[in-house]
């Protein structure tokens, strides 16, 4: 059976006001953009959309991947960030925005990496994918694969660059899924994509997100540009312990692609907040513990609990600690024991495993006999 009980966060939120007023939130703004997303990137709670599954060309966002997938070779240590990386003809040759490496060149990893991410250059990630896959071609089929893994569902990659192929298409939620994973899977390489200059081979060239310079809450993340997939841009920025992200693609230009994201990011700081709710360290409340040597046992989160509502809208929040049925010793601490279900105006919002908080050893024999008799007679009156 399962036992339902309502938190209703009074252990953290005190009594909500019987008849509070819903935070009051305009319509999110109109953006001359093919297609655009807001995202809270601790929750992943959408905040706007628009055609955010439609499949498009991601341009130089591809490279987000790219940069993805390089630090997760150095964090598994199959790579180095100062490897020397031999700089191939078929790198050196390639068009479009570069780093100026040169055939033959052996130029470190970690310098490839910021050519990729500052620089947005072609011949850096494919001398990248090579150094990794062995060719461009095999390093977008493990594009592909950790597209899949990060729960990309309609995109494909056929290069590392985002130079226009025919199926080299993604969506602004798959994006946006991307970017999350980007910051929060690499922290150390995220900070790279905040860096306004890189220089190499005394060429100094400048980060192409214009929003590095406008607004000093924006830290990252990647421009992309093709005449089929207009002027994109991913940003990301952090205001009072909120980080929203925002995939803007398909405007008309570059100062288009800066002005749209920012609407974007106004919108959601001035209208949302991020929410934390439970910590995994509280104690929501304590539990009956048949056939143990302690009578009951705390349960907690198995995680901080973070929900994205309308600012000042904490009184319409409210939570249910489901246990799935009687609790029998042993317990673990960290064991599932059921789930936290958090709603907001009626809505779920976040579903939470709920566990034990401490481990509870099972009792002797006489212990266990005389609660298996005590729940026999209990049930027998229930």
């Amino acid at each position: 059976m399962i036992k339902r009980i309502a938190a209703c966060l009074i252990l953290l939120l005190g009594t909500a006001l019987a008849h509070a007023e819903k935070p009051l939130i305009p319509a999110p703004p109109q953006l001359a953009a093919t297609a655009y997303l807001l995202l809270d990137a601790h929750t992943g709670q959408v905040l706007v959309e628009h055609n955010a599954d439609e499949q498009i060309p991601p341009a130089s966002l591809t490279k987000m991947m790219t940069a993805y997938i390089v630090s997760e070779e150095i964090e598994n240590g199959s790579i180095k960030e100062d490897d020397p990386v031999r700089i191939s003809e078929k790198a050196w040759k390639k068009g479009g925005s570069k780093m100026f490496v040169k055939v033959g060149d052996k130029v470190p990893v970690i310098d490839l990496l910021r050519g990729v991410i500052v620089q947005s250059g072609n011949d850096a990630s494919i001398a990248l994918a090579e150094y990794v896959s062995g060719s461009e071609s095999v390093f977008a089929e493990v594009m592909n694969q950790q597209a899949e893994l990060l729960g990309m569902e309609n995109t494909h990659f056929v290069n590392a660059t985002g130079w226009p192929a025919d199926g080299h298409l993604t969506t602004a939620r798959d994006l946006g899924t991307l970017a999350r994973a980007v910051i929060a899977d690499h922290p150390d390489h995220y900070d790279i994509y905040s860096e306004k200059y890189f220089s190499y081979a005394g060429i100094n060239q400048p980060n192409r997100n214009r929003l590095l310079w406008r607004d000093p809450a924006v830290d990252g993340i990647k421009t992309g540009h093709t005449e089929e997939a207009g002027y994109c841009l991913v940003a990301s920025a952090v205001k009072r312990g909120m980080r929203l992200i925002s995939v803007v693609v398909g405007t008309k230009s570059d100062e288009n692609r800066a002005a749209e994201s920012q609407k974007l990011l106004a919108y959601g700081f001035r209208y949302y907040q991020t929410h934390k709710v439970y910590s995994s360290s509280d104690v929501l409340q304590t539990e009956r513990v048949w056939g143990g040597k302690a009578p009951e046992v705390g349960i907690a989160v198995a995680e901080d609990v973070y929900v994205t509502i309308p600012r000042g809208g904490e009184d319409s929040i409210k939570a249910d600690l489901i246990i799935d049925g009687e609790l029998e010793a042993p317990l673990e601490k960290g064991q599932p024991v059921g789930k936290v279900v958090v709603t907001l105006d009626g809505e779920t919002v976040a579903d939470i495993k709920a566990v034990a908080a401490e481990d509870v050893e099972k009792a002797g024999f006489f212990k266990r006999m005389w609660d298996a008799l005590k729940r026999f007679i209990m049930g027998f009156f229930q």
